[in-house]
């Protein structure tokens, strides 16, 4: 199996245009499918960076993820935009983009550009920074609230 620098430098000799984003993904739900189907418009391959279940818990406490990082790899590697799925443990996927260095990278609307881990380096050499507007109110937060509230 390649690793995913070989897969990346192939693609990028072939003209491809690589689109990166990267979550939690924890329980996947219509508003992720969406973000998912918009980031991959912007290019041709879309690779997903998926935090780590310890990143999860460092950056959202005890309780999460609910689902683990392999059953979550597996759930975003079977939707049709998904390309690539690469697990990183870190709090953030600044080393992953700094390896991959994508033609496009995008984040939900809720981040301003200027806040967007690796942004700065992927525009220091033409790449473009996205965010896309949520088509859905709904988050894998809300949705466990409402579980936990008996309110679904």
């Amino acid at each position: 199996m390649e690793n995913y620098i070989d897969v990346v430098n192939k693609l990028k000799k072939e003209g491809k245009k690589i689109v990166f984003t990267n979550g939690c993904f924890d329980i996947i739900h219509a508003g992720h499918v969406d973000y998912l189907q918009k980031a991959k418009s912007l290019g041709d391959f879309l690779i997903v960076g998926l935090n780590s279940d310890e990143s999860i818990r460092r950056l959202k406490g005890d309780g999460r993820p609910v689902n683990p990082q392999e059953q979550r790899k597996r759930v975003l590697e079977a939707l049709k935009p998904v390309d690539m799925v690469i697990i990183f443990e870190e709090d953030t996927p600044e080393r992953l983009i700094k390896e991959i260095k994508p033609d496009v990278l995008v984040k939900g609307g809720d981040w301003k550009i200027e806040n967007i881990v690796g942004a700065d380096f992927v525009m220091s050499y033409g790449g473009k920074v996205y965010t896309i507007d949520f088509a859905y109110d709904t988050s894998t937060t809300k949705i466990i609230q409402k579980v936990k509230n008996g309110t679904c």
